[in-house]
């Protein structure tokens, strides 16, 4: 069984149970987006002593624990799931706690490393150009680039910065690019 080092932030139990299905780890639980001081202190003293990975539900609620996290706890790693992975089976439902242990591991082995010395290699105005931000394709585009990414959904400006704190290089980013739009048009 895969062994993580760093100490995983996950939002309740379920996950927690999730998580040691899938991987060996250790958990915080933030018992929701009302994290406590007692718990920012928790997550602060595992990062100086093991790091953290911050792993939250692809939804509002989960994005709100991660921002809340990052920006209390600078420094973190972020693991994402797509959305597709964290629905539950009765379609009722989303959260790291329905993904299959594949689904967690994969998450897990593409973990991304804030960095605090912004360099922007994408700029929003190529964001625009390329048809992720503005226009009725935008949002599916940046949700399936995302999924190739391993960055979660975003909204524009989540992307824009995303991109620039995980440094994700021009050729990565355009050769996603290139997939969504290969993919795409293939639909059609």
């Amino acid at each position: 069984m895969m062994k993580i080092k760093e100490i995983i932030v996950v939002e309740g139990k379920d996950d927690t149970v999730a998580i040691q299905r899938a991987v060996d780890a250790d958990t915080i639980e933030t018992n929701g987006s009302a994290i406590s001081e007692e718990t920012i202190e928790r997550i602060k003293l595992a990062k100086e002593k093991r790091g953290v990975i911050i792993f939250t539900d692809p939804d509002f609620p989960g994005e709100k624990i991660r921002k809340t996290i990052t920006e209390r706890v600078p420094g973190c790693k972020h693991a994402f799931l797509p959305r597709k992975a964290a629905i539950a089976k009765n379609g009722k439902g989303i959260g790291v706690e329905h993904a299959s242990v594949e689904d967690i591991r994969q998450a897990l082995k593409n973990v991304y490393e804030e960095t605090t010395e912004w360099k922007e290699e994408i700029t929003f105005d190529e964001l625009v150009a390329a048809g992720l931000i503005g226009g009725e394709l935008a949002k599916k585009r940046r949700q399936h680039l995302g999924e190739i990414l391993k960055i979660g959904y975003t909204n524009g400006k989540q992307l824009y910065k995303r991109l620039q704190v995980f440094q994700i290089s021009k050729e990565t980013f355009y050769a996603a690019l290139e997939q969504v739009l290969q993919e795409e048009a293939n639909d059609e």
